[in-house]
């Protein structure tokens, strides 16, 4: 008898939304991709925090450690607060697609 896998409870942390997934990437190694359909305007979640004990400052989340850079990209991060950065979708986002943001220095 072959068990099924465990589903994540409601409360468990997932490095990852259940519509994104990591995968060789055209633009560079490893990127984000849309296991769904993803509308414009939403959050995906948090790329980076601050904390005072890093002499860096920011630290990567795994949200934010494969996003790949593009001139035109369908996806920003912002600035929430002094310690925290998050991703949202600027347009709507087909299902196989790579998330891609403008890198800056922030």
């Amino acid at each position: 008898m072959t068990k099924s896998p465990k589903k994540f409870a409601s409360d468990t942390y997932r490095p990852l939304p259940n519509y994104l997934t990591i995968k060789k990437s055209n633009i560079d190694g490893l990127g984000l991709f849309a296991t769904k359909d993803i509308p414009a305007n939403t959050s995906i979640g948090e790329t980076h925090f601050k904390i005072r004990t890093n002499d860096k400052g920011w630290i990567r989340t795994p949200l934010g450690g494969f996003i790949n850079h593009a001139e035109e990209p369908n996806s920003k991060i912002e600035s929430i607060g002094d310690f925290k950065r998050c991703l949202s979708t600027k347009i709507d986002i087909a299902k196989g697609t790579e998330i891609t943001v403008f890198y800056t220095l922030y």
